[in-house]
């Protein structure tokens, strides 16, 4: 029996092309491109405990603490897009900067490119920066990389 447009488009994985990252700054959006994001992910430590008569009870595995968010983004190097430098080079030179940490929400969109999930990393952090290799015998696009320590993940469905 075939499926009707409707269904498909709420049955069907969606494709992983199409998103948007947005970094928030103090309220301020910035739209800025990415060919690959990484990392979202939530991670917890568990703890074994081992009581006085775990012999006859055995071990209990109980809640630890959550992991930080480690995101890697990468994009393409354009003339003017010294965006990535600039707050990472802020945040570790200038102990006064308070544009360090920042909300990063990744919306994966739909064919109209309305946001379907969104992601919304807080309170992130650049910890490294990583200019692309250079390689005369390459025409591969310059990409650049940058990886953030966050202390949060918050997942919406239809936001």
């Amino acid at each position: 029996m075939p499926l009707d447009k409707d269904t498909i488009k709420t049955t069907y994985p969606l494709p992983a092309y199409n998103y948007r990252v947005t970094i928030m700054n103090d309220g301020e959006a910035t739209v800025v491109s990415f060919t690959e994001v990484s990392g979202l992910s939530l991670e917890y430590e568990s703890v074994t405990y081992k009581h006085g008569l775990s012999f006859s009870s055995g071990n209990k595995i109980i809640r630890g603490m959550r992991q930080a968010i480690r995101l890697t983004m990468k994009k393409g190097i354009v003339q003017s897009g010294d965006y990535l430098h600039n707050w990472i080079y802020k945040t570790y030179s200038d102990s006064t900067y308070d544009g360090a940490k920042r909300d990063i929400v990744i919306d994966l969109c739909d064919e109209a490119g309305e946001p379907v999930v969104r992601w919304t990393v807080q309170g992130a952090m650049p910890i490294k920066f990583e200019a692309p290799g250079v390689d005369a015998n390459s025409n591969d696009a310059a990409i650049e990389t940058m990886e953030l320590a966050a202390h949060g993940l918050q997942v919406e469905y239809n936001p």
